[in-house]
């Protein structure tokens, strides 16, 4: 029922956006946008989506298998789109990547701890580095930084350390002993994850190589550039003027609220948030608020419909696997 209720609070959230400004006004500015330049962002948008299945491509050692890399990372975006913090990302973009790239599980969530450390690492120098640029959220532009490089800590340790994994693991597995499960299956699924974190700290570190790294950096970089020139475009739809640096760090800012939230994909929490950084900046909050919730639809919510239409079409081959991994827990010791 805990998932129900946080979808509920997302909901109420933005009928909260949408009656502040109010339904009426909203759809009257948005009737003014450009439809080529919003057409334009969702292109741009679809393109971000391409660069990060280069990345996965290239992380996987499959940089030209562009169809199934595409279909792999929309199928991730989507699962990430819908749970707390974008957690269940990384982990259907695993199994996805064993069903349809043929790699380990391993490798998979190898790949995607990679990607959100460098996505974590470009988020932090953007902000820290914007925060000098402009003054008038100086603090929040470092605190948002801050947070960003403490999260990369963390991947870190997880993946690339393999003493310092199994050490939090072991904290975690304390815990799973006074859980409603028998011993057999908590000591079997201890083994089997400890195995696969050993596995996935294998795979990161071979290919951890100087190179490697700096092309996962550029095109991460990349990446994030195109999304604050989504929004820009989005902007310009509007024929609203802003500076391009403060949609860096309102785009970032937002992001990180979106996760703290823990809401499904930021929904609600992120619309709001973008919305007030705007009026931060000048932008009024009927426009701004027009603004967030078409940059969402360009962005979250086509990817979304992507994710739904893939995952739909891989969900037997995707459930079988994850079925095929918690059966192997109890056949294990049947």
């Amino acid at each position: 029922m805990k998932k129900y209720y946080v979808f509920l609070i997302s909901i109420l959230l933005l009928a909260l956006l949408v009656i502040w400004i109010g339904p009426q006004q909203m759809w009257e500015i948005i009737k003014t946008a450009n439809p080529w330049l919003i057409l334009l962002a969702i292109f741009i948008h679809l393109f971000v989506v391409w660069i990060r299945s280069l990345r996965w491509g290239y992380i996987i050692n499959q940089p030209r298998e562009f169809k199934k890399n595409f279909i792999v990372k929309t199928i991730g975006l989507f699962a990430g789109n819908f749970s707390p913090m974008r957690s269940a990302g990384e982990v259907l973009n695993a199994v996805a990547g064993k069903k349809i790239n043929e790699i380990t599980l391993s490798e998979g969530l190898s790949a995607g701890l990679t990607e959100r450390f460098f996505d974590g690492a470009i988020g932090a120098i953007l902000l820290l580095i914007c925060a000098f640029l402009l003054p008038k959220i100086r603090v929040l532009a470092i605190m948002g930084g801050l947070a960003s490089l403490g999260l990369l800590i963390v991947i870190y340790l997880i993946n690339w350390r393999e003493d310092t994994s199994i050490w939090i693991y072991n904290r975690i597995h304390s815990v799973m002993r006074f859980l409603p499960i028998s011993e057999e299956v908590v000591e079997t699924f201890y083994h089997k994850f400890t195995e696969g974190l050993r596995s996935m700290i294998e795979y990161t570190k071979s290919f951890s190589s100087f190179q490697n790294l700096m092309v996962v950096f550029l095109l991460t970089s990349a990446s994030w550039i195109l999304e604050c020139v989504r929004l820009y475009v989005v902007f310009m739809a509007f024929n609203v003027e802003i500076n391009f640096v403060a949609i860096i760090i309102i785009f970032l800012l937002a992001n990180i609220i979106g996760i703290v939230s823990a809401l499904p994909g930021g929904i609600g929490s992120i619309e709001l948030s973008l919305t007030g950084l705007f009026v931060l900046f000048g932008v009024p909050s009927t426009v701004g608020g027009s603004i967030a919730m078409v940059d969402r639809l360009a962005s979250f919510w086509v990817v979304s419909a992507l994710g739904i239409v893939f995952s739909a079409y891989y969900a037997r081959d995707i459930l079988d696997e994850i079925k095929g991994y918690t059966l192997g827990l109890k056949k294990k010791n049947g």
